[in-house]
């Protein structure tokens, strides 16, 4: 005898496609990339330091070039409104020469601003600076902010300034201009990983050192330079953001500051990293699929601190979404974490 399934009469429609900002969202421009002999792309970075294979560059490399054919469409299928896109990394860090990095800076700050300025109801954009010349790095910063209508600036990692190994972390007191800049024009920093410079420890595992897992690391080390280095205490009102749910900060916090709290560092901060989880950090869903770590990252943070990406095109749109839509939290919590926090945060 079978069973009859139990009325229903007053189903309400299912809930339409939520709409979405996504804030980690790359591009290419070859002002900013190694070129071959034939003054194409040079993917060796990416094969090499990154150990990406190349079907995937092959994928991946000319959306990094498009915004009209492939992102628009992507983007409307997920039911991402708005993106803000940044250039890819290695991006402008790894410029050694002063002008060269500044005049790549200048080129790709106002390609994307044409590009911009075909969508601006669905395109936004991060500033790319050098700061060989803090002053001229923030300049800049002011300029795209002020006149290119850009909603922060976004760094690729450590800079590479003159030589190789001189590596630069935002921490620097060269880099004060440009903490100064941001607070007064009250726009954030959004630290995007790149692979280590220190690779010992990933000999006979490249595979190791760039997306799979070395980006976390130095990600994460960058933040802590910040937060332990003051600067969060000098420039109370900066606002920094990074991605991949937070580059396992989040998991680590309470062992983080339990264990510096130990330190014999004389330099000491004045709150703990917690609280500047809550005060001056945000992140990132981007290419961090994972509802265990977003629940994490609501414990550590809070909803109100963390805002919806998908790290196209290295990532999927549509799986991002698909993830998002229907992985367990609060509706109030999805609505918050899908754009109201970026609408507050960018003051879209």
């Amino acid at each position: 005898m079978s069973v009859a399934p139990l009325p229903t009469m007053n189903v309400p429609a299912a809930r339409p496609q939520l709409p979405k900002i996504a804030l980690e969202e790359a591009f290419a421009h070859k002002a900013a990339m190694t070129l071959d002999q034939n003054g194409n792309p040079n993917w060796d970075w990416h094969r090499e330091e990154n150990a990406l294979n190349q079907q995937y560059i092959d994928a991946v490399g000319p959306r990094l070039f498009d915004f009209e054919d492939t992102r628009l469409p992507a983007m409307d299928e997920a039911g991402i409104r708005f993106a803000v896109n940044s250039l890819t990394c290695p991006g402008i860090e790894h410029i050694l020469d002063p002008k060269e990095a500044q005049d790549a800076a200048t080129t790709v700050n106002d390609y994307l601003a044409g590009q911009v300025s075909l969508h601006p109801d669905r395109f936004g954009g991060f500033a790319s600076i050098s700061m060989h010349d803090p002053e001229q790095g923030a300049a800049e910063l002011e300029r795209c902010v002020t006149k290119l209508g850009f909603k922060g600036v976004l760094f690729n990692g450590f800079a590479q300034q003159h030589t190789e190994d001189n590596l630069v972390y935002l921490d620097d007191d060269r880099y004060t201009p440009l903490w100064e800049a941001v607070t007064a024009l009250d726009v954030p920093v959004y630290i995007h990983p790149r692979v280590s410079y220190q690779r010992r420890m990933y000999q006979g595992h490249d595979e190791l050192q760039g997306m799979v897992f070395g980006y976390a690391p130095e990600t994460a080390v960058h933040m802590l330079r910040i937060v332990y280095g003051g600067v969060f205490d000098r420039f109370p009102t900066a606002q920094v953001i990074i991605g991949h749910l937070g580059e396992t900060i989040p998991f680590e916090a309470w062992r983080i500051q339990h264990c510096f709290e130990h330190s014999p560092r004389k330099d000491k901060v004045e709150l703990r990293l917690q609280d500047y989880l809550r005060r001056n950090i945000w992140i990132t869903t981007s290419g961090n699929y994972s509802t265990t770590a977003l629940h994490c990252a609501m414990e550590t943070m809070g909803s109100d601190r963390i805002m919806f990406s998908v790290d196209y095109p290295y990532e999927d749109m549509a799986e991002a979404s698909e993830w998002f839509e229907s992985c367990s939290i609060s509706e109030a919590d999805r609505h918050k974490i899908g754009y109201e926090n970026a609408t507050r945060l960018l003051r879209l």
